[in-house]
């Protein structure tokens, strides 16, 4: 086929990008915020491109030099959704999510590659996705979201991420399934057994036959929350019963002798080896150790990348059996209202939507102008709605997004 090239946004320290070069593709450019992200860039790979600064400035990049690109990927940010956050979406500085979906008008891909938190996928967000899948069909793409577990594919984590592919060729999107899960999931026991008596403990077979399941998801990796440790204290007492001191990371494994009230800290070497980096995915990481713990904590495990990445290979080689199309609806509201210019009465919305009763109506609507404008008048038949502007930023050069990320910069990962 030869050279099928990515393009990634927000590449962070490489997570995708390994797994999208295992699956066959080769990184045109590479674009990231974090010097310490882009250290391990190109440490890793001195022969890309890697770019550091806001992707969104047309200074540090040109999308219109990439058009035609066989793939255009990236795991924007994910605080805009996240379900631990104020889930602020389309009116947080962060978002790039439906930035990322217009550049497709510039770049013309071949496929889209988008992953994010799983937050995206709930109820609060249907009407942000329902834009999303509309912006791509103006395009001409075919698209489609998947809820993948990290667990399934080899990585001995419970880390959901929601992710979005793309297609521009109408008979390549016929061909495109999601990855299957492989028959067999790893335990943090058998992934750290290794690395855990790498130093000669002595207790380590008796560890690793304890942590027989997987762990919860690796998370800490903000700069807005000061050092490295493995999460909430829900997540920490979920460590705890697989035999792991959640409160902080260490700089060495287990030593002769060593004992443990709750069980040894990982090193950043074993959270690398949770997040799916292994023999098989090999990688070094840059900086000290709360550095390199927070490029490990936001990155997406290169088996998941891989085979979603192998999935879109198949697509474009017209592998196997022609995947069922259907039709994705995830916000009747939000289509009701997109089909009229005009105002439109609460009771025509549940007509035409299917939802039943002012209250329903009333709550769909707060939802949904959280992420676009609305606006609500008194009619003769009640409250009347009308569908306004998508808040997002999508590359407006006067977007508040643009102060409010100079002012936050230095918190922002």
């Amino acid at each position: 086929m030869g050279n099928l090239e990515v393009v990634e946004i927000c590449a962070g320290a490489g997570g995708q990008a390994l797994g999208l070069e295992r699956a066959g593709f080769e990184h045109a450019l590479a674009v990231e915020l974090d010097t310490n992200a882009c250290n391990t860039l190109r440490e890793n790979r001195p022969s890309w491109k890697v770019v550091q600064g806001d992707v969104a400035d047309s200074d540090n990049w040109d999308p219109a030099a990439y058009e035609g690109v066989s793939l255009l990927a990236g795991g924007v940010p994910c605080p805009p959704f996240t379900i631990a956050g104020k889930q602020l979406g389309a009116t947080d500085e962060r978002d790039l999510f439906a930035w990322a979906v217009e550049l497709v008008q510039v770049i013309r891909p071949r496929a889209l590659l988008l992953e994010n938190v799983r937050g995206l996928s709930l109820p609060r967000f249907a009407g942000y996705r329902q834009h999303v899948l509309d912006r791509l069909a103006t395009f001409g793409y075919q698209a489609s979201w998947q809820l993948l577990q990290a667990s399934d594919f080899g990585v001995p984590q419970l880390r959901p991420r929601f992710v979005l592919v793309a297609m521009r060729e109408a008979d390549e999107a016929a061909h495109f399934v999601w990855p299957s899960p492989v028959e067999y999931v790893t335990t943090v026991g058998e992934s750290l057994r290794e690395l855990m008596g790498s130093g000669g403990w002595e207790g380590v077979d008796k560890w690793a036959s304890g942590a027989g399941r997987i762990g919860p998801t690796i998370v800490g990796g903000s700069k807005k929350h000061g050092g490295a440790d493995l999460g909430p204290t829900r997540a920490k007492r979920a460590w705890a019963e697989l035999g792991v001191d959640a409160l902080g990371v260490a700089d060495e494994p287990p030593v002769p002798g060593s004992r443990f009230e709750v069980g040894p800290k990982l090193t950043t070497e074993m959270v690398a080896r949770i997040q799916g980096w292994s023999d098989e995915f090999p990688w070094t990481f840059t900086g000290r150790k709360t550095t390199r713990y927070r490029q490990i904590g936001n990155a997406f495990p290169p088996p998941v990348a891989a085979a979603v990445g192998d999935a879109i290979m198949r697509a474009f080689k017209k592998e196997g059996e022609r995947a069922e199309q259907r039709d994705i609806e995830h916000d009747p509201i939000y289509k009701a209202l997109c089909a009229s210019d005009d105002f439109i009465s609460a009771e025509r919305l549940s007509r035409l939507s299917g939802v039943v009763g002012a209250p329903e109506i009333e709550r769909r609507i707060s939802l949904l102008s959280r992420d676009f404008d609305i606006d609500v008048e008194e009619g003769s038949q009640g409250l009347m709605y009308r569908l306004q502007g998508f808040k997002a930023f999508i590359g407006q050069a006067e977007h508040a997004r643009h102060e409010q990320f100079q002012k936050h910069r230095t918190r922002i990962s």
